[in-house]
């Protein structure tokens, strides 16, 4: 059976992330895939999460704790338009991911923006290590969903293939707009080296 947007992005995150590793969760939420990045990370990881309301941190926060991982965890209560600000400068992450729209069983007109959205794909861009991925699930069927998600896939389609591959995942034939996933992965640098010795074209 085909993986809903949800599970896709998992397992995606799963492949790439280690124990020890710094990931991002963009948009908390209710602290689902904070506490799985948690999971990930292992004790010598960290995850940074980032929410602006403060029904998110709380529901986060208590998730975390029923499963004693609120060490792995820094929670910021601000725009993850400012996560370079929470991120020590040497800090290198090996993945993020974004759910954007707004918090389920809350205020709907609280919404992910997309000039926001664009200045945090930005940040974690230039954190990102080689084999990094950062997963945007674009939540659409509410007001400022469409414009969000046709910024996103602009920026996405922007990236140089040279160094960064992007996937596209949705599901085409369902009702009530199903979450479209984005996957950015960031090329190994080795690899591009090596071809570009050898004159080989990066197509």
């Amino acid at each position: 059976m085909l993986k809903t947007a949800l599970h896709f992005s998992h397992q995606l995150l799963r492949e790439c992330v280690q124990p020890g590793d710094i990931v991002v969760d963009a948009t908390m939420g209710n602290g689902h895939d904070t506490l799985f990045l948690a999971e990930l990370v292992g004790e010598k990881g960290q995850v940074h999460a980032f929410d602006i309301q403060q029904q998110a941190l709380e529901q986060t926060t208590k998730r975390l704790s029923e499963a004693n991982l609120t060490s792995r965890v820094a929670c910021h209560l601000v725009g993850h338009e400012h996560v370079l600000d929470y991120l020590a400068p040497e800090d290198q992450i090996q993945a993020a991911i974004f759910n954007l729209g707004y918090l389920p069983n809350s205020d709907k007109h609280c919404i992910t923006l997309p000039e926001t959205t664009k200045q945090a794909l930005d940040g974690l861009l230039s954190r990102l290590k080689a084999k990094g991925r950062i997963i945007v699930v674009s939540y659409y069927g509410h007001a400022g969903g469409a414009e969000e998600l046709q910024a996103v896939e602009q920026y996405c389609q922007a990236l140089p293939q040279e160094s960064i591959n992007v996937l596209k995942y949705q599901f085409i034939n369902q009702k009530n707009q199903p979450p479209i996933l984005f996957c950015i992965e960031k090329n190994d640098a080795k690899v591009i080296c090596a071809l570009a010795f050898f004159g080989i074209i990066i197509l």
